[in-house]
């Protein structure tokens, strides 16, 4: 199997954080396109090819092991300087239906631990998150 580009490899996690409760809802969808639309790290990305690689993603997912092998191509192929970065992709997915379940907390810790996300790295990146999705209701 060919290793994903880091491209490729962001959109695994955030893939792999909707997917975590084996519900990928359309809100979320749309989060991650939107995600690849508007983040500056994905202006170079062809928007076209968002659905193969979520679909390349799926498939390993459904193979033996396949979760931490998706996480663990996903860190090796990202580069440290964007380990914050992957871990906002995969949280603003986790809060796109306003709704965290406990299976996208799991997914997200793993993600923390994999990436080396510090704690206070972390915690920044979801209070910014969940201030942007406030609404006056």
């Amino acid at each position: 199997m060919a290793r994903p580009s880091t491209h490729e490899a962001l959109i695994y996690l955030m893939v792999v954080t909707s997917a975590s409760d084996r519900d990928m809802t359309d809100v979320e969808l749309a989060r991650i396109g939107a995600v690849i639309r508007t983040w500056p790290i994905f202006e170079d990305f062809d928007e076209e090819r968002l659905i193969p690689v979520a679909q390349a993603c799926q498939r390993l997912l459904h193979e033996e092991g396949g979760l931490e092998r998706v996480i663990h191509l996903a860190v090796t192929v990202i580069p440290v300087h964007l380990h914050d970065t992957a871990y906002a992709a995969a949280f603003e997915v986790a809060t796109a239906d306003l709704e965290m379940r406990m299976e996208e907390r799991r997914i997200l810790q793993m993600l923390r631990q994999n990436l080396a996300v510090e704690d206070a790295t972390s915690a920044a990146i979801e209070r910014a998150t969940k201030a942007r999705h406030r609404t006056l209701t």
